[in-house]
């Protein structure tokens, strides 16, 4: 291994002489900051190698997925020290996260992923936020990115639910009589319910719109094309209240169709409604009877302390602790060319002060409403000495 020179780092889009190099890379630290719906460089590699020339081709012109492989690696001396992927959270592509962060420990990994975190802050105009989620127990990590400017935002704990727990919850039948399949029409509703259900500060780093709880097309398509190289499904449903007219639960489930990882969900209550635990997480176990016994994961916050209670109470195991962490970005306006006021001539300054044609002489008039008296200064006097001395009209002497 040759000796570091941050100076000398160079950083540029990832090219198929890298997929090596970056697969070992990925050996090393197999640690992932953020689990996206990018297609993953470390869980799907064999997608990756097959479809390398068609992902880098999607990025070079605007479409849906042009970021479906957003990947960048740091080099120096033609080997490969780290590489770093990143997407957009949002619709509106506001809000980006680092879905991966990998360097090689022996390269001086602080500067190689202080360099590519740099590259995606400032050539990535579109940001404003940036996010990631960081294991609590990898300290190096959370040094990097305390440094970089990002901040703790909220504290999350993904638990286990054992094949033994989901058969108890699934015997138990489940009170929901107003649960519905989600669709796009219910976009509104959801966002709704997603807005009211995390703190002000969460929300704004999100900043998601009614958009990001529609599904298009061009996402269906590859999200069908995720599931059938992955061998999973997706189920989502929510539940709604008829008073109100609201959304107040929501669970989206992905299932393994063959046992090879362990069942996830995401799930969305309603802080005034968290008597739904319960109920949904009886209807997610039901659901998981029909595919190869798994675990469920479930993910909770520190702002959601019912959840991690009942979590608590029904046996779940918690297996990781990871921090949410968030910074933000204002791009400075590039000048194209400095100017100093040395170089300044007084003309060129008066330049802009000139006529733009040369005046023509005309009359100049007074006041609209003066008179022609006033105009002529013999006229007035008579005017005054005559008003002074006598009033005016006929009759008089």
């Amino acid at each position: 291994m040759t000796s570091l020179n941050s100076n000398n780092i160079d950083i540029r889009p990832i090219q198929y002489r890298d997929l090596e190099a970056v697969e070992r890379l990925l050996e090393l630290d197999p640690d992932e900051c953020y689990s996206g719906a990018t297609l993953d460089i470390g869980r799907h590699w064999e997608q990756v190698r097959a479809c390398f020339g068609l992902l880098k081709l999607l990025g070079w012109f605007p479409n849906p997925y042009r970021h479906l492989f957003c990947t960048y690696v740091a080099h120096q001396n033609n080997e490969v020290l780290g590489a770093i992927q990143v997407s957009p959270f949002n619709h509106t592509r506001t809000t980006w996260r680092i879905d991966r962060l990998a360097t090689d420990p022996g390269a001086g990994s602080h500067d190689v992923g202080t360099a590519l975190l740099r590259y995606c802050l400032d050539t990535i105009w579109e940001a404003r936020t940036w996010m990631l989620e960081v294991d609590v127990s990898n300290p190096q990590a959370l040094g990097l990115y305390r440094q970089n400017g990002f901040q703790p935002l909220a504290q999350l704990a993904y638990w286990n639910l054992s094949p033994e727990t989901l058969v108890q919850l699934a015997d138990r039948e489940p009170d929901l009589p107003n649960l519905l399949p989600a669709n796009n029409a219910d976009a509104q509703l959801l966002y709704q319910l997603d807005t009211v259900s995390m703190p002000p500060l969460v929300r704004q780093m999100f900043d998601r719109h009614v958009s990001d709880f529609k599904t298009h097309l061009s996402e269906s398509v590859l999200g069908f094309i995720k599931q059938w190289a992955g061998r999973s499904r997706s189920m989502d449903a929510y539940v709604f209240e008829p008073q109100r007219k609201a959304a107040i639960g929501y669970f989206q489930i992905k299932l393994s169709e063959e046992g090879t990882f362990p069942h996830s969900t995401e799930l969305t209550v309603h802080p005034a409604y968290t008597w739904l635990y319960p109920e949904l997480l009886s209807q997610m176990a039901r659901i998981t009877r029909e595919f190869p016994t798994q675990a469920l994961q479930v993910v909770s916050t520190d702002y959601q302390s019912e959840r991690e209670e009942y979590l608590t109470q029904v046996g779940a195991t918690p297996v990781r602790h990871t921090l949410l962490m968030s910074r933000s970005v204002w791009h400075k306006l590039r000048e194209a060319k400095p100017v100093s006021l040395e170089s300044l001539q007084l003309s060129e300054v008066l330049g802009s002060l000139q006529p733009a044609r040369k005046p023509i002489p005309t009359r100049i008039w007074l006041h609209p409403h003066s008179s022609k008296a006033e105009q002529d200064p013999g006229k007035e006097g008579d005017r005054s000495s005559r008003d002074n001395g006598h009033p005016q009209g006929d009759g008089f002497n």
